[in-house]
């Protein structure tokens, strides 16, 4: 279940964690309203908040207060069930710069940094506050082998283990 440890794991790591990792630069001339939506997950290194989910999405809306509706969505094939987790999100410094803090718990935040994001807003590679948090989106349940590459590379030299991701599988969406 998404849900599952997610409160204790997500709360502890992000008691201290809007950070950036060394070298990882958040996108600058960020459009908000560009970025709403949902994104299907297409990579990851992998934590318990995630294991054994598939199909996994983000779905991005405004709050009335203007911060940021998260909505993660995957599925648990072995409860065969849909999982779900709802959380806010708020710039860092500006409105203009992919560094965010995300939270599903209360006042605890951690990072959210876009550092790479294509002129259309089709993929996104995505960092938490350190390099054991790393995530390929896309606005597609697949990616060409060139963006695949792109990610592996760029990742690579930011210092994330690249040879530890998981591929998120996409099929029979609901």
């Amino acid at each position: 279940m998404l849900m599952r440890g997610l409160l204790l794991i997500v709360s502890l790591w992000m008691v201290s964690c809007v950070s950036t990792p060394d070298g990882v630069k958040p996108v600058e001339n960020f459009e908000l309203q560009r970025y709403l939506g949902k994104w299907y997950e297409i990579a990851r290194l992998d934590h318990s908040f995630e294991e054994g989910l598939t199909q996994i999405t983000a779905n991005y809306s405004l709050n009335d207060d203007g911060s940021v509706k998260v909505i993660n969505r995957g599925y648990d094939a072995d409860k065969n069930e849909w999982d779900e987790a709802e959380g806010k999100a708020k710039f860092v410094n500006d409105d203009d710069t992919a560094f965010l803090k995300v939270s599903f718990f209360g006042p605890f935040y951690g990072s959210y940094i876009v550092f790479e994001l294509d002129d259309d807003y089709q993929y996104a590679f995505v960092s938490g506050p350190d390099t054991g948090y790393l995530w390929l989106l896309s606005r597609t349940p697949t990616v060409s082998a060139e963006v695949i590459n792109r990610f592996e590379t760029r990742a690579s030299e930011l210092g994330f283990a690249t040879d530890e991701l998981i591929y998120v599988e996409h099929n029979n969406e609901q």
